[in-house]
């Protein structure tokens, strides 16, 4: 476990966004009135941040409804920045709530291979352990060895109980005993990684169904949430998996990771604003207690990079 506080780690893991912004930004600054020119290589400076255009046209439109007495400083703008970002996160920003009834909450987990999916369901079940919750795991990716293998080595780790069969073995059915086991353990939360097949969306929809149906001949309500994890270092590209996984998953929920591996944290702000699912936690590192709900005032802080200017002032 990190002895560095979560607040610390979250200007770590942004200081590239952060850091990205102030150079894009580098020689805008300085004007108490801002021309259209000017504002103009603003939004141009905020959209290569990877914000994304609705949320860099705000804060444009934002800037052109001020004056500024002194001139527009860095500080000040980072301040705006950092006020509409929070505001954009602020309704997304849910934590998970294991609140079925009859138990166990089915979560089916799923994102492109690569996205480090299979590591953040174990992350997402310690972070359940930690609020007192039983989890169960299923190893539903069947088509990777891989996977399977290393779901069940963090299984180990953090001491939950999975299901897991060989590679090729039928997900539906792994998913069917895992609910069936859970149920009469008395397991809160059973958590299901599923196959990251974009590349067949039809083969990845064909799956997802015979999976729900399964589910509602044991519980109709299941699967309860439908979690998309996402790998910030993709950028722009983090969108499109949304727009796919939404019309082929119908995705509930997002969890984001590698935010601290990247100078595109801007993504995070242009999922919410564009799509506006929950997010429901955000990972910073590779340790089992670098995923975690966040502060959407504290990320958007961080992003904007005011805390790490507080700190070279400090210096």
């Amino acid at each position: 476990m990190s002895s560095r506080p979560w607040t610390e780690r979250l200007v770590g893991g942004f200081r590239r966004t952060s850091d990205k912004l102030g150079e894009n930004l580098g020689g805008l600054l300085g004007k108490a009135a801002l021309d259209a020119e000017t504002l103009d290589a603003i939004e141009e400076a905020l959209i290569a941040t990877d914000l994304g255009p609705a949320t860099a046209g705000r804060i444009r439109h934002r800037l052109a409804g001020e004056r500024f007495a002194l001139g527009l400083t860095e500080l000040r703008l980072r301040e705006i920045v950092a006020e509409e970002i929070e505001a954009i996160l602020a309704p997304v920003a849910v934590p998970l709530e294991i609140d079925a009834f009859p138990r166990p909450q089915v979560l089916l987990v799923i994102g492109v291979n690569g996205s480090g999916k299979t590591t953040t369901i174990a992350k997402v079940a310690h972070l359940l352990q930690e609020q007192d919750y039983s989890v169960m795991l299923v190893a539903g990716d069947t088509f990777r060895a891989a996977a399977i293998g290393q779901l069940k080595v963090w299984a180990e780790r953090i001491d939950v109980p999975i299901i897991a069969g060989s590679e090729g073995s039928d997900a539906a059915g792994l998913v069917f005993e895992g609910v069936k086991q859970g149920t009469a353990t008395g397991i809160d939360a059973l958590i299901v990684d599923t196959a990251g097949r974009l590349q067949n969306k039809a083969g990845l929809m064909d799956e997802l169904a015979k999976i729900r149906r399964v589910l509602g001949r044991l519980n109709p309500a299941a699967p309860h949430n439908v979690i998309l994890v996402l790998d910030a270092t993709t950028g722009q590209n983090a969108l499109n998996q949304i727009e796919v996984f939404k019309e082929t998953a119908n995705v509930t929920g997002l969890v984001m990771t590698k935010l601290d591996g990247t100078a595109r944290g801007g993504v995070l702000v242009a999922a919410a604003e564009r799509f506006g699912l929950p997010i429901h936690a955000i990972g910073l590192g590779e340790g089992i207690d670098d995923l975690r709900p966040f502060d959407p005032r504290e990320v958007a802080r961080a992003i904007a990079g005011i805390e790490a200017i507080a700190v070279e002032r400090r210096r």
